[in-house]
């Protein structure tokens, strides 16, 4: 049984000489989290336009439930909702105020206004700030407010662009566990734009990156990670305690070790096979102790960065605008790696 319920083909969006969306084929299913992913400027938000029949493609198309999102946007608005980047309410209005308002304008019956606001409010968990204006309100606190305002006309389809962006720590916690019961409570479709990359791998069932207009790869996280690996090897970062020239000497004579490499208190080990075991094994036998062991290519960062380089190498585009763009996401890249190395050790 096809399960698809948003469906692009070929879709291209070119403004004068700049093609911001190139021959996007997608298939998303019904049900899922999918994280369309990339630095700005790539064309996600172009994408998320066409989607909504807010801009017209150049040529191709785009569907939701196999209606075209061109030719019957009335019906996609009913289906589809729409969460941007920068959630915006009337500040001089109440949260509860402004979710009435909302399903006034979306020609509810008041009475379904009023139960539907007070079960979205505790929902999102903002009953206790329902009847402070939306001006003092955080950008957590909105994200949230924004999610029961787009709920107040129950889509099928939610759309969000950038949602975490500018949250913190608890607040991006709370919306996340929230989009996972979207989609696994409720069984709505979530398609999420955006480039914080280590957020977005905690709750997608799949991603796609997108690149220059481009989509350069699709899939479930893990299986885009077996392939990062299968092409350019395995690179494990291994820290242990005591670390000497013993260790270094026999991790070097192992099975599919292509190459060892110290970095500070850190042995960097690339080899042609999964030597986790062996080398678990190894320390184990030499009473070594296991501080920090971590198989690179697996987090989505590293699978971003490397199909991002990819995509670099097989392009034949040599402008300034992409050398900068290419810099830009190494370096984020090389950010985020220093983060989660960071963390693991913790």
């Amino acid at each position: 049984m096809d399960r698809t319920i948003i469906r692009t083909e070929k879709l291209t969006k070119i403004y004068g000489t700049k093609t911001a969306v190139k021959q996007l084929d997608l298939s998303i299913r019904d049900g899922e989290i999918f994280g369309l992913l990339g630095p700005n400027g790539a064309g996600k938000t172009t994408t998320i336009l066409m989607l909504l029949g807010l801009t017209e493609p150049t040529y191709g198309n785009a569907f939701i439930k196999d209606l075209n999102c061109t030719r019957n946007s009335l019906a996609i608005k009913r289906i589809v909702g729409y969460l941007p980047d920068n959630v915006g309410f009337y500040p001089d209005m109440t949260g509860r105020e402004n979710l009435y308002f909302t399903g006034r304008l979306n020609g509810l019956e008041e009475k379904l206004i009023h139960e539907r606001a007070e079960m979205l409010l505790a929902r999102v968990g903002m009953t206790h700030a329902a009847d402070q204006k939306t001006g003092t309100y955080s950008k957590g606190m909105k994200q949230r407010l924004g999610i029961a305002d787009v709920l107040m006309k129950d889509p099928q389809v939610i759309i969000m662009d950038e949602p975490t962006l500018g949250i913190d720590p608890e607040g991006m916690r709370q919306l996340l566990a929230l989009m996972q019961d979207l989609s696994k409570q409720d069984g709505r479709t979530l398609l999420i734009s955006s480039h914080q990359l280590y957020q977005i791998q905690q709750v997608c069932d799949r991603v796609g990156i997108f690149v220059g207009g481009s989509l350069i790869a699709c899939g479930e996280i893990g299986e885009l990670g077996r392939q990062v690996q299968s092409q350019n090897h395995y690179l494990l970062e291994l820290s242990v305690s005591p670390q000497d020239e013993n260790i270094l000497g026999a991790v070097r004579h192992m099975p599919g070790v292509e190459e060892v490499t110290p970095d500070g208190d850190m042995i960097m080990i690339q080899s042609s096979q999964d030597i986790r075991p062996s080398i678990t094994a190894t320390l184990g036998a030499g009473g070594y102790t296991i501080l920090h062991m971590h198989q690179r290519g697996g987090d989505l960062d590293e699978i971003y960065r490397l199909y991002f380089e990819k995509a670099g190498e097989n392009s034949d585009e040599s402008s300034s605008g992409s050398t900068k763009t290419h810099k830009t996401i190494s370096g984020f890249g090389s950010k985020i790696r220093k983060k989660l190395r960071r963390q693991s050790r913790a």
